[in-house]
């Protein structure tokens, strides 16, 4: 099992083979249209990866900017989003913290499975990390305008919890004013062979021998939403 920075620097096909697999009943897009209306937004989706989000929201709204700071998930980005056959998208390298894009100019931000990382990989600045990413996030939106945060609750259990490699995020996103509700985004396999090497694959061995342990072609998982209105 690679860690994520090499994932993510070095695996786009295999994460996407993952995240292709990932929230079969589609909650993630039910959870954002009740959160906020997307029709007529320019959105920017941080920490992008391979386009899960981004894929998801070209149909819907005016122009999505995705942005990452790994080429490789980018790469397997660009290659996504073409085969959708809009053109109201563009991608770019980008850190949470320093975006390339003019104060006041999106409506919405939409961020998965990444700002944590601003936590994770900085356990001495954690905080001041965090916090210079929200100051940016609230210097490209308009006014009203939102922000949602997809984060961990778990993979491989039903119900939610709280990880402890997130145990700073999670007080932290309360402390700044997140609203948060959880939803389920279970991944559904082809077969019990995908399911446990790509879980193996990414989430290490003793997931990955749970799964075969289970016989989990669907693979349950917890995820909360945070949202805000700035």
């Amino acid at each position: 099992m690679p860690d994520n920075k090499t994932v993510y620097a070095h695996h786009g096909n295999e994460y996407e083979a993952l995240i292709a697999r990932e929230d079969y009943q589609e909650n993630i897009l039910s959870a954002l249209k009740n959160i906020t209306s997307l029709d007529d937004r320019v959105v920017l989706d941080l920490g992008a990866g391979t386009g899960r989000l981004a894929g998801m929201l070209v149909p819907l709204v005016a122009r999505v900017y995705a942005f990452d700071i790994a080429p490789d998930m980018l790469r397997v980005c660009h290659g996504k989003l073409k085969e959708t056959g809009f053109t109201n998208w563009q991608i770019g390298i980008a850190d949470h913290r320093q975006l390339p894009v003019a104060d006041r100019s999106a409506d919405l931000i939409v961020s998965g499975w990444s700002v944590s990382y601003l936590a994770v990989w900085n356990p001495e600045s954690w905080r001041a990390e965090l916090e210079k990413s929200l100051v940016e996030m609230k210097r490209v939106l308009k006014k009203d305008s939102t922000i949602v945060l997809f984060e961990s609750l778990g993979t491989g259990n039903e119900s939610p919890v709280k990880l402890n490699h997130l145990k700073n995020l999670y007080p932290w996103l309360e402390e700044v004013g997140f609203q948060k509700k959880w939803i389920r985004t279970d991944y559904q396999f082809e077969s019990l062979d995908e399911a446990e090497y790509l879980s193996r694959f990414f989430f290490g061995d003793e997931l990955g021998d749970k799964v075969r342990q289970k016989n989990w072609v669907i693979l349950p998982e917890c995820t909360g939403v945070w949202w805000m209105k700035v």
